[in-house]
């Protein structure tokens, strides 16, 4: 599946980044907010990276970046979730997914399922191992792959279609 579709750079002189960093940051807030309506719905769908994916890859790194960082933290202080002790690993792969993104969308130029499958993956995989080494427990740094693989496909196949039919201009 590839669409063609504009993607943008923005710089962090540009009105526009914050403008889109705090839509995508409400996105990040409100998501969350109705997945954890569900039972285990946070861990098992991991709402709070889908906007910042879809920021980073549509509009640059940066808005990614910035996305990526404010998302958890305003989260975290304005609801306790997540929780302040799961703060570090979930910004680590926060950040990840912003680079990621950006960087794939900067390279490729195009938006397909398989780059975005393979940002996911990629920031996971990283992710997982720097959560490793913050936590010291391999099954907790696991557990995106053990519970949110739902998540990462909403991640994929979301973000792919929200890039490409909402936000294709």
């Amino acid at each position: 599946m590839e669409t063609t579709v504009k993607l943008y750079s923005l710089a962090y002189n540009d009105a526009k980044t914050y403008l889109a960093v705090s839509l995508f940051v409400f996105g990040n807030i409100a998501l969350p907010q109705i997945f954890h309506l569900i039972p285990q719905g946070g861990i098992t769908w991991l709402p709070i990276y889908f906007f910042t994916l879809v920021g980073a890859y549509k509009y640059g790194w940066k808005v990614g970046l910035l996305t990526a960082v404010l998302s958890p933290t305003v989260n975290s202080f304005l609801f306790g979730m997540p929780l302040p002790v799961s703060l570090p690993a979930i910004l680590l792969k926060s950040v990840l997914l912003a680079l990621f993104a950006g960087l794939a969308a900067a390279h490729f130029r195009k938006v397909t399922v398989w780059v975005l499958l393979s940002v996911v993956l990629a920031y996971q995989i990283v992710g997982t191992l720097g959560e490793w080494a913050l936590k010291g427990d391999f099954y907790l740094a696991v557990q995106d792959f053990r519970i949110g693989v739902p998540g990462m496909l909403l991640q994929v196949f979301g973000g792919w279609a929200c890039i490409n039919k909402l936000l294709k201009n």
